[in-house]
């Protein structure tokens, strides 16, 4: 490496990539000449830091240098490939605000290994010539009101952002392929976010019938590290018109983006399991407010966080009209499951199983067609719910969820917020001072069907052995939530059993996901015209079960929200949870200027299965613990600036200590 600085521009601002909040800055280094046209912002370079060789992405390159000491030469230029282009260094800074993050974790989620063998790969044949596209047929998106206005808004480059509401028999994959056809075949870039590897393949399908399977750029966490790193390079120089990924693919630096989509959001698989917890969504509203391209939110329900979107006026609703949905969807009906009711009916005796639902499965069958049982997945965390009524156990003082403390120690109900205990617990509801615990049993369910329908062969999806689809035939489909297969033709009938399970977990969103969940499973079912039939095993006179019966997600999603605002519960304020050893907790919030009107919820203990990473001293410290700051919505970024900041001085002073934050996380505990 030459030791001569480069003529023009001889400073280089690099991001050293080391993972740590108080070194999340730039710093200065000397650019050899003979390396002066490589080293160019968004390039990966090897620089000497504190004694040793570290990766760090150029941020800038300068004329003179801030620093008064003497500056270190670049040791090489790992790549010349610009992997970091203006927009997405723009995107990381603005999501390290928002999270509180390092803006080193969020480059190793947004940018895939380099591979060197990948570089290699011819990416300079044009998009058009890598296939033959045909003309997209939009009329997918007319039944939906203003639905050709959005379709419009896009094809013309206008900044267009919607709620979409999938009708029950539409194909959203279809739609979406079609749209990001039209967006490609003029000249522009459209991005698709799904949770899983089965929805990716559902939109290549798709988009197979209008462009050659070369035009379609798929990224997900199973490819190879070469394959994975080519596609970014061909996203990356303009080869990669229309990019269909998971989570991490939201970041794909696509140009002339247009169009952007993500659907089902409520899916915690769109949540980046590493630090700082990105959500999928978050990163796509951020790109469409930076990049003035067009978005989309899909999905069958509608999470309180795009309802507060649509209510604010920065999105708009793509729902079909009543009759279109009265007309598509299966009849639903609710069996309660009083334990007054089930004792009453020889058939819930029987099979756990409501006379209306026995019947619903009974004619299904009898037509020759499958019947889906939709069972809680084992494993939810242990919750305290009323004896009698089963209306789960909250917090007096912060309507937090009450538990029981995983040390055993107390005997008490304690607050998993705010830690208080409370002895004396009373059901608001009906009165009750009893308490029972939450706890779910599914493989019983495929047994006791078994039992009640002796000639019809029993299928379960589940854990391990998901299956995507089954057979057309009588039979009964024993499914986990998001493990339902599909069928041609539809479901004859569905039964969604156990709501109780699902609606009392101990989490902020068990209501709003158990509604998800339903809808997803209705809308395999058969249109109500054809004999579908969804039977909900709950109290008909739950307002979420209403929802479901009217078929009404934006009207949920605005109960939703409305009861969020009323509890002060996320997304109506902003809600971050910071883990720490005791001891640690204190002093980092000594540290931590809070934005105005912020409320400290806690110390408590972390959430049953939930550990914090690290190892510290616990004699001296304490164990790992938990405290929540709750403030209004002054500023999407606020509270996650504050956060950092403080972060920064903490690990200043105590980097030995781990500490972890999580700003509007899913799951609060």
């Amino acid at each position: 490496m030459s030791d001569t600085p480069a003529a023009e521009l001889p400073v280089a601002r690099v991001l050293p990539m080391l993972g740590l909040a108080h070194l999340d800055r730039p710093f200065d280094y000397l650019v050899p000449e003979g390396h002066a046209d490589a080293v160019q912002p968004g390039v990966r370079v090897r620089v000497r830091f504190a004694g040793r060789l570290v990766d760090a992405i150029v941020l800038e390159r300068a004329s003179t240098s801030r620093h008064e000491g003497t500056l270190r030469f670049i040791e090489r230029v790992i790549s010349p490939e610009v992997v970091a282009p203006g927009k997405v260094r723009e995107l990381v800074d603005a999501l390290a605000d928002r999270y509180a993050g390092v803006r080193s974790d969020i480059y190793r989620s947004a940018i895939p290994a380099r591979h060197a063998k990948a570089e290699e790969t011819d990416t300079s044949t044009p998009w058009e010539e890598l296939g033959d596209v045909g003309e997209p047929d939009l009329s997918a998106w007319t039944p939906y009101a203003f639905g050709q206005s959005f379709v419009d808004a896009v094809v013309a480059g206008k900044i267009a952002r919607a709620a979409w509401q999938v009708a029950p028999g539409d194909d959203w994959a279809a739609a979406l392929a079609a749209l990001a056809a039209k967006v490609a075949l003029d000249g522009a870039g459209a991005l698709i976010i799904v949770p899983d590897q089965k929805d990716v393949d559902a939109c290549e399908s798709a988009l197979r019938e209008f462009v050659g399977p070369r035009q379609v750029t798929t990224l997900t966490a199973s490819q190879g590290p070469q394959a994975r790193y080519s596609r970014y390079l061909s996203v990356l120089h303009g080869q990669g018109r229309i990019v269909v990924g998971t989570r991490s693919a939201a970041f794909a630096p696509v140009r002339d983006l247009r169009f952007a989509a993500v659907m089902f959001d409520g899916d915690s698989n769109l949540v980046d399991p590493r630090a700082p917890y990105a959500h999928a969504r978050e990163v796509l509203t951020t790109r469409s407010a930076q990049e003035g391209c067009s978005l989309l939110i899909g999905g069958h329900a509608r999470t309180a966080e795009v309802q507060l979107l649509v209510e604010s006026g920065w999105m708009h609703e793509l729902v079909a009209p009543k009759q279109t949905l009265r007309t598509r969807a299966p009849y639903i009906h609710a069996a309660g499951d009083s334990d007054f009711e089930m004792e009453r009916d020889p058939r819930a005796r029987q099979a756990r199983l409501p006379s209306a639902a026995f019947q619903a499965a009974t004619k299904a069958l009898e037509r020759g067609t499958p019947v889906l049982f939709q069972v809680p997945r084992t494993g939810y965390i242990q919750a305290l719910a009323c004896g009698q009524c089963r209306t789960p156990a909250r917090c007096r003082w912060c309507n937090g969820p009450l538990g029981l403390p995983s040390g055993g120690e107390a005997a008490a109900p304690t607050c998993r917020w705010c830690g208080r205990m409370d002895p004396a617990h009373v059901c608001p509801v009906c009165g009750s001072r009893k308490l029972r615990a939450v706890v779910l049993g599914a493989d019983r369910t495929a047994e006791e069907l078994g039992r009640a329908f002796a000639k019809y062969k029993v299928v379960t999806s589940g854990g391990d052995h998901v299956r995507a689809e089954v057979q057309p035939g009588a039979a009964l489909v024993v499914a986990t939530p998001g493990a339902e297969p599909r069928v041609d033709g539809g479901y004859g009938a569905a039964v969604l059993l156990d709501a109780w399970a699902l609606l009392q977990r101990p989490d902020l969103r068990a209501v709003e996901d158990t509604f998800a969940r339903w809808m997803a499973a209705a809308t395999l079912v058969q249109p109500h015209a054809s004999g579908g039939e969804v039977v909900v095993v709950a109290e008909p006179s739950l307002p979420v079960v209403q929802h479901l019966i009217r078929w009404d997600a934006p009207g949920f999603a605005a109960l939703e929200l409305n009861l969020r605002r009323e509890a002060r519960f996320p997304p109506a304020v902003h809600v971050a949870v910071a883990d720490a050893p005791r001891d640690g907790l204190d002093e980092f919030f000594a540290r931590t200027e809070l934005p105005e009107h912020a409320e400290l919820l806690g110390p408590v203990d972390l959430p049953p299965g939930v550990r914090l990473p690290g190892e510290w001293n616990r004699e001296a410290l304490g164990p790992a613990q938990r405290m929540l700051v709750r403030t209004p919505l002054a500023g999407r970024a606020a509270l996650g600036k504050a956060l950092r900041a403080g972060a920064v001085a903490w690990t200043t002073a105590r980097q030995d200590l781990p500490l972890r934050i999580q700003v509007d996380p899913v799951d609060i505990g």
